[in-house]
């Protein structure tokens, strides 16, 4: 418990921080060009907005990006298998569906997907909902590592860790060098890049509205992976970019004060709703669970 202490005073810390240099909201930094250490820990002018940007089109994409041989992780990516029947597909493809009538009532395309605490299984799910979008005839996923403090989802992919979106951040390379595509049809992927000192302040800096942006026209869906809620600022940063959030909580594991506590760092507008992990037992309780959380249309509390 004293991890989890020092963990919420560090978050605290940041948090205040990051609202001395930028304000409530990212929205307040754009036009500035504040000086962010990156992994060389030197300085660098960032522009929010590249004046001469090229025109981001599905055929520059496809022409431009890296086109990866990923050796994902049979054990965790569920649907690279090439079965249909693998344990705990089926409530990715029941979560698929919540999201789609979800759809229907509110503008949604941008997912962020975070937890409260480290190891509560938030980049398993972000990578296998990515998957299972994919998997519906012609739709297109970009699946973003947002958590440049631990970054899982290219060792779980099998994937290059960098160029990516630190890198994007702090102008050093444009969409088209930091977007990779697999093996697995319509699934693109931009993971974190290389260390930075600051991933707060970078989050922060205007050049992620500008991506989001530039990305959003070519996805049918935009899942990002952030980090835990509770422990550091960026999550909620990532959140202002995003349409809603999903907050992934491991059962018998995450304790209910801080998994409130990581409720609370979302407004309610943007909470779309639970995914419990690691639930013991009969996988029908698990899509019982999303049945009723959004039939219900509520919060959980």
């Amino acid at each position: 418990m004293s991890r989890i202490h020092e963990a919420l005073k560090k978050a605290e810390q940041e948090r205040a921080a990051a609202q001395a240099l930028y304000g409530e909201s990212p929205g307040a930094s754009q036009g500035r060009s504040p000086d962010i250490a990156g992994a060389t820990g030197e300085p660098a002018a960032i522009s929010a907005a590249p004046a001469l940007a090229p025109q981001f089109t599905l055929d520059g994409l496809l022409a431009r990006c890296a086109s990866a041989n990923w050796r994902p992780d049979q054990g965790t990516m569920l649907f690279f298998s090439g079965q249909d029947n693998v344990r705990g597909m089926e409530e990715f493809r029941t979560l698929r569906s919540r999201l789609y009538q979800l759809r229907e009532k509110m503008p949604l395309k941008k997912l962020l997907v975070s937890s409260s605490l480290p190891r509560e299984g938030k980049s398993f799910v972000a990578a296998n909902l990515a998957q299972v979008l994919v998997k519906q005839h012609g739709r297109r996923v970009l699946l973003i590592d947002g958590d440049l403090r631990g970054p899982k989802l290219h060792k779980v992919l099998g994937a290059a860790e960098a160029p990516g979106l630190s890198e994007y951040l702090m102008g050093e390379q444009d969409e088209f060098a930091v977007i990779q595509r697999g093996p697995m049809e319509n699934l693109f992927f931009l993971p974190a890049g290389k260390h930075v000192s600051s991933p707060a302040e970078l989050v922060a800096n205007g050049r992620l509205k500008f991506l989001m942006t530039r990305v959003e026209a070519l996805f049918d869906w935009i899942i990002v992976d952030s980090p835990p809620a509770v422990t550091v600022s960026d999550a909620s940063l990532l959140a202002n970019f995003c349409d809603g959030v999903l907050l992934v909580v491991r059962s018998n594991s995450t304790p209910f004060d801080v998994a409130r506590r990581a409720r609370m760092e979302f407004p309610n507008n943007q909470l779309l709703g639970v995914v419990l992990n690691c639930v013991d037992g009969d996988a029908s309780v698990y899509s019982q669970y999303y049945y009723s959380y959004y039939k219900n249309g509520s919060h959980a509390s």
